[in-house]
């Protein structure tokens, strides 16, 4: 046989395993594990090892548990919901003013903790029952939690950042440093349409009242604001510490995962069900990236040896005789349509031994497209029929908010994200300049 109904027998049966069920780095595994036996006999088995080796030398991988530690910190000592308190009150008193403490909320847990699931599970908690109670329409408040938690695969330290970074060999700090003003754009972008939205139609988001505006007094709203700053003190010294050149990316990870527990501790909120709940829920995070990477490289290399990747750049260029950004545009299509049906990290592996080196050989700049994938991959959590964000909300909603309203409620929010990427695909220096300025000094 030849590479390319190699190529589409192994990607067949992939599908085929996922489809029914099984885990994702198991599926991937055991497809790359069966090729490389069947290709190349008993020097087939030195892949797997191979990749493994690779994974474990590499070393801005370690930040990858310790960020999801400071996150889970955070969230499971209750430092979060004094940060949504404070937006709750200083927010308070504008039309849609909660709904944009809740897009500020996310932008910080997204900071603090790059999943996706963790901003759902905060904003459908916490943020969701109160603007029900206030009287917020259901329909944008919805698409407001579901979309606000997407930053957080996108804003760092994004792990799907990190998960890209690694198959596709680019450095994770110009990744996450490529994130920062696409991601802080599209917030922007959907503060922006809660704010028109809200003016057109005040019903939608109405202010606190004005008495209850008085109960509060100046020094409850000075204390609220102490108690909410030490998230964002949290972030910004990590940051600005690494931004500086005081540290490296993976001692910044270091720096918020012990300041995340020091607050906890000084707060009176750290005790051993929290730091077990912590350590457990950070355990299966980060053991579920290693294997899926893991996977992934190993899928990668026989491609690699099939040869397969000049195959499908032959048909892209030559055959079909399309241009680069015919074939950008066609490759975040087919994102979106798998996206439907998988997510995002499946989306990588499946495509990323295709894609990668091909975007490359056209002449595109693979931490900018990192960028485009993981906006792409925003887009595919609310695509119905299957989104992942979709789902979550459907377990995490109340019954009032029907399965009609969730997917009802995604559209002006996917629409923002599409405005988004193509702003980044049109002016890629949103994404580039600030690695560029951190990493050309």
């Amino acid at each position: 046989m030849s590479e390319s109904p190699i190529a589409l027998l192994m990607f067949s049966s992939m599908m085929l395993l996922l489809l029914t069920g099984k885990r994702v780095f198991g599926a991937i595994g055991f497809v790359a594990a069966a090729a490389a036996l069947l290709l190349w006999g008993d020097g087939g088995v030195e892949l797997p090892f191979s990749a493994a080796m690779k994974l474990m030398k590499w070393y801005p991988l370690l930040t990858l548990p310790l960020f999801v530690f400071m996150g889970y910190m955070l969230s499971e000592s209750g430092i979060a919901e004094d940060l949504y308190r404070m937006f709750h009150v200083w927010m308070g008193p504008l039309h849609g003013g909660l709904a944009i403490g809740t897009i500020l909320l996310m932008v910080v847990i997204s900071a603090m903790n790059g999943l996706s699931v963790a901003g759902m599970a905060i904003g459908a908690s916490i943020a969701l029952p109160e603007l029900l109670r206030r009287g917020y329409d259901k329909i944008m408040v919805t698409g407001v939690i579901q979309a606000g938690s997407t930053l957080g695969i996108l804003i760092p330290p994004s792990v799907v950042l990190v998960l890209y970074g690694m198959i596709a060999r680019q450095p994770v700090g110009q990744l996450w440093l490529a994130g920062v003003f696409p991601g802080l754009l599209m917030a922007s972008l959907f503060i922006l349409y809660i704010v028109i939205r809200c003016w057109i139609k005040p019903s939608m988001g109405p202010a606190l009242p004005a008495e209850e505006r008085a109960q509060i007094s100046l020094g409850e709203k000075v204390r609220l604001l102490r108690a909410g700053l030490i998230p964002l003190l949290i972030f910004f010294a990590m940051t600005g510490l690494f931004m500086l050149g005081y540290t490296s990316l993976v001692e910044s990870s270091a720096v918020g995962a012990v300041s995340a527990l020091l607050a906890a501790l000084v707060k009176g909120r750290l005790n051993r069900q929290v730091m077990e709940d912590t350590l457990r829920k950070t355990l299966v995070i980060s053991c579920m990236f290693m294997w899926i990477i893991l996977a992934a490289l190993c899928f990668g290399a026989v491609f690699d040896g099939l040869g397969a990747v000049k195959a499908i750049e032959d048909l892209f260029v030559g055959s079909l005789g399309l241009g680069p950004w015919e074939i950008l545009i066609l490759m975040q299509l087919s994102f979106i349509i798998m996206g439907m049906f998988l997510d995002d990290t499946a989306m990588l592996v499946i495509v990323a031994p295709l894609y990668i080196p091909l975007v490359g050989s056209l002449g595109f700049d693979l931490v900018w497209y990192g960028v485009l994938y993981t906006i792409t991959c925003q887009m595919a959590y609310m695509t119905p029929p299957f989104g992942y964000n979709l789902f979550l909300m459907r377990a995490m909603a109340p019954p009032e908010i029907s399965l009609r309203d969730i997917y009802a409620s995604v559209t002006p929010f996917v629409l923002v994200m599409v405005l988004t990427l193509a702003l980044v695909m049109i002016f890629p220096q949103i994404a580039l300049w600030l690695p560029q300025l951190h990493y050309g000094r």
